[in-house]
């Protein structure tokens, strides 16, 4: 299956300290490509094997500006701060919209110019089933999100007569440092098995291969799509 192969690719993987981020950063050296991986924090980089560390605050635009250029650029920084609509006060919002959607557009940006002029790349957001339905106490999650969803589907029209595919991936649940507190509630845990089909929360290894194949060229038509990796739950 070579056509799944990254081989030589220059891929840059934001977010790759923990969790996700992390996990496709492995998984992207693994199908060959030469990983250079960001995170805020360097600590969290020393022990991922396999990839060039460069620790980079992806909300500092000087930062952005300086990030090499890649063949395969991957959204993974994000965060979440799950809050009732009526508590959300204006520095939670600024916190969840300058991460998940202020720093995704102008990584993209900054990356996708040098993609452009070579007339190649690949872009995939990390994005959420929560960019594609609604939950309770994370409306400002949630609207990052359907915005990223926006932007990815705009981003593929714009760059595709440059030679650029932008999709996103969409996952369910994952068991990540980010999901753990949630999880620390059993149930929150609960309930949230029941509500995904397949009855399962995700780890991050279900949610790499979705990554690893929309970047190669396996996927050399497909731009603009969401591929959802969520066991069921937005098929309800």
């Amino acid at each position: 299956m070579t056509s799944f192969a990254l081989t030589g690719q220059a891929a840059l993987v934001t977010g790759a300290g923990r969790g996700l981020g992390r996990a496709i950063a492995g998984a992207l050296a693994a199908a060959g490509a030469n990983v250079t991986a960001v995170a805020r924090t360097a600590a969290d980089l020393e022990t991922l094997d396999g990839c060039r560390a460069l620790p980079c605050d992806v909300t500092d635009p000087d930062a952005v500006r300086a990030l090499p250029e890649a063949d395969i650029l991957v959204v993974s920084a994000g965060t979440n701060v799950p809050e009732p609509f009526l508590e959300v006060e204006g520095e939670t919002f600024d916190l969840i919209l300058d991460l998940n959607l202020r720093a995704a557009f102008f990584t993209a940006q900054a990356v996708a110019r040098g993609m452009a002029a070579r007339g190649r790349g690949s872009i995939v957001f990390v994005s959420s089933q929560m960019g594609h339905v609604g939950a309770a106490n994370r409306t400002v999650y949630c609207a990052s999100k359907h915005a990223l969803e926006g932007l990815t589907k705009a981003l593929a029209v714009e760059l595709a007569p440059r030679g650029v595919r932008v999709n996103a991936v969409a996952p369910t649940y994952i068991r990540t440092p980010m999901t753990a507190p949630f999880f620390a509630d059993a149930a929150f845990e609960s309930a949230t098995e029941a509500a995904i089909p397949l009855g399962r929360i995700g780890e991050p290894a279900d949610v790499t291969g979705a990554v690893v194949f929309l970047c190669s060229p396996a996927a050399r038509l497909i731009t603009g799509t969401s591929l959802v990796v969520d066991g069921g739950y937005t098929a309800q």
